[in-house]
């Protein structure tokens, strides 16, 4: 086969979580430019549907699924739904995560709790439920948006429990692909840096926090989404045929120090 043929995704059907913005939308429109069909999924009901609009403009088929995965029945209905519309799922690309920057001495055990509910558990029902699906049928793959902050803790910006649950998903993705590997599920996830997500930009108000960011990153620069979206690609693609278990770090060298 062809080298690059390997990267292409034709006659494969890409779930994306997340997908609505962000990280999550630039691996949706790439998936599809690579030549699947895009099922999106997330919380955002408002923005989902133009989302999909977006990536359907590649010419694949794209269909927007609105569901809150923190329920594990929303995962499953889910997969029902998208195995309904598109007859089967070969790829899970899991982008669910949020961030609110709050100093450990303030954190309330909501906030804890919702942080890891989101990133967590979302994380875990989302993959658990596709993973069945495609257990029965031959075997996938899966791939998980981690964070350098599963590595190192970032700074000045206050986020203990962000970083906690990144260590947590980049644990359960080495764990899955282990248990999951005689059923030809490959499990995998992009560890990104700073991105130029709504995320990202919540912090980029703060001059201080971004001159730190900034000397921290040996690149002296902030990743745009579609550079993580294609490392997601080749952990997603048959390129990437002997990679599980593997945690890549996206992170302009900043974990390097």
């Amino acid at each position: 086969m062809d080298a690059l043929a390997r990267f292409r995704l034709d006659g494969k059907v890409a779930a994306v979580t997340g997908a609505a913005r962000g990280i999550g939308l630039a691996v949706a429109e790439l998936l599809a430019g690579a030549g699947a069909d895009v099922a999106l999924i997330d919380l955002n009901a408002e923005l989902g549907p133009a989302a999909a609009e977006k990536v359907a403009a590649t010419g694949r088929r794209s269909i927007f699924y609105p569901a809150d995965l923190r329920k594990p029945e929303a995962s499953t209905r889910a997969v029902e739904q998208i195995l309904a519309d598109f007859g089967r799922v070969d790829i899970l690309v899991n982008c669910v995560g949020i961030n609110p920057n709050t100093d450990v001495l303030d954190i309330s055990p909501e906030e804890w709790r919702e942080v890891q509910d989101v990133n967590v558990n979302a994380m875990f029902f989302t993959n658990q439920a596709f993973a069945r699906h495609m257990a029965k049928h031959g075997g996938g793959s899966i791939v998980a948006i981690g964070s350098n902050s599963g590595f190192t803790v970032d700074k000045p910006q206050p986020q203990a429990h962000y970083n906690a649950s990144k260590a947590a998903v980049h644990q359960m993705v080495k764990s899955l692909a282990v248990e999951l590997a005689p059923f030809r599920i490959r499990v995998n996830a992009v560890a990104p840096g700073y991105t130029l997500t709504e995320m990202t930009r919540l912090g980029l108000g703060k001059r201080e926090w971004v001159e730190v960011w900034e000397e921290m990153t040996p690149m002296k620069r902030f990743a745009e989404p579609d550079e993580i979206a294609h490392a997601v690609l080749f952990l997603a693609s048959d390129a990437a045929s002997y990679c599980t278990g593997t945690v890549l770090l996206v992170d302009g060298g900043y974990t390097c120090w």
